[in-house]
C-alpha cells in the first residue's frame, strides 16, 4: 500500500511556483528540495532568496527521489545543495555555508560583531532544540493517546517563543536589530505556518494585543518580529498555497 504521503500535491503553488519557475535553469549551485517541507527546506531556501544567490531549484519526490540526488546524498533528505558538484545538507550548515561561499551576494546574516554573532547562534541552537521539537509536540498531540494534556504542551511552546521574544533586539523589528539575521530565517518557516494551531488544536494560545498581562511587552515584541518576518519578500514568496498544506499537517 502507498504511503499516504505519497498522494500529497507534486509542486509548490502560489507565489512559491512563481520562485520555482524562476530557477528552473541549469546552475552551478543545485538545490534540491521539497516545496511541502515547511521546515529545514525553507531555511535554506529563504536564504538563498534573502541573498540573491543564483541556483537552479530541483522538486524532490520523497518516494521517487532522482538518482542525481541519492548519488549526491544517498539518504536522499532534502534540503542537498550541489556545490561544485560536492553535497552538502544540514540546513543550519547550508546556511551559514552561503553566507561565507558567497559574501558579495545580498545582506550579511551573520553578524561582524563576534559578540552578537555567537549570540545569533545561542538563539539558533535554542530553535532548533527547544522551539521546532515543542511545535511538533504540540501539534501532534491526541488527546488519550498523548501524555499530558493539551494545554501543558500548549504552555510549553508559548513559553518558548515568549524566551525568544525576551531575547531580542528591543527596536528591531528582527532578532538582532533593524536587518534581518539568520536566526530569523532559521524560525521564519515556523512561524510563518502557526496558523496550523489555530486550524487543529483550537488556537495558538499568544494573548491578544494589549491582553499580555505582565508578559505583554515581550508578546508585542513578538508580534513585531512575527510581521516583519513573515512579510518578507524572501519568507512571503516561498510560501505555497495553504489548501495544500493542509494534508501534510491533517496526518
Amino acid at each position: 500500500m502507498a504511503h499516504p504521503d505519497s498522494q500529497l500535491y507534486p509542486e509548490a503553488t502560489g507565489p512559491a511556483k512563481v520562485v520555482v519557475d524562476k530557477h528552473s535553469s541549469p546552475e552551478p549551485l543545485v538545490l534540491y528540495s521539497g516545496w511541502f517541507c515547511p521546515r529545514f527546506v525553507q531555511r535554506v531556501w529563504s536564504v538563498l532568496e534573502e541573498k540573491e544567490i543564483p541556483y537552479q531549484y530541483v522538486e524532490v519526490n520523497p518516494y521517487h527521489k532522482q538518482k542525481s540526488l541519492l548519488d549526491l546524498n544517498p539518504r536522499g533528505l532534502v534540503p542537498t545543495l550541489q556545490y561544485d558538484n560536492k553535497p552538502l545538507y544540514e540546513s543550519t550548515v547550508v546556511c551559514e555555508f552561503l553566507e561565507d561561499a558567497y559574501p558579495n551576494h545580498g545582506p550579511k546574516l551573520l553578524p561582524s560583531d563576534p559578540y552578537i554573532r555567537a549570540k545569533g547562534r545561542i538563539w539558533t541552537d535554542f530553535v532548533t532544540s527547544r522551539i521546532i521539537p515543542s511545535f511538533h509536540r504540540f501539534l501532534q498531540f491526541q488527546p488519550g493517546q498523548s501524555p499530558g494534556s493539551i494545554e501543558k504542551v500548549r504552555s510549553e511552546f508559548l513559553d518558548y517563543l515568549r524566551q525568544f521574544a525576551e531575547a531580542m533586539d528591543p527596536e528591531g523589528p528582527f532578532f538582532l536589530g533593524k536587518e534581518p539575521s539568520l536566526v530569523d530565517f532559521v524560525l521564519a518557516p515556523w512561524a510563518v505556518r502557526l496558523w496550523v494551531f489555530d486550524h487543529f488544536k483550537e488556537g495558538l494560545g499568544i494573548p491578544d494585543e494589549g491582553k499580555g498581562g505582565e508578559q505583554e511587552e515581550n508578546w508585542a515584541r513578538w508580534r513585531k518580529w512575527y510581521i516583519a518576518i513573515s512579510e518578507r519578500k524572501s519568507v512571503k514568496e516561498i510560501t505555497s498555497e495553504k489548501e495544500h498544506y493542509l494534508p501534510i499537517y491533517q496526518r
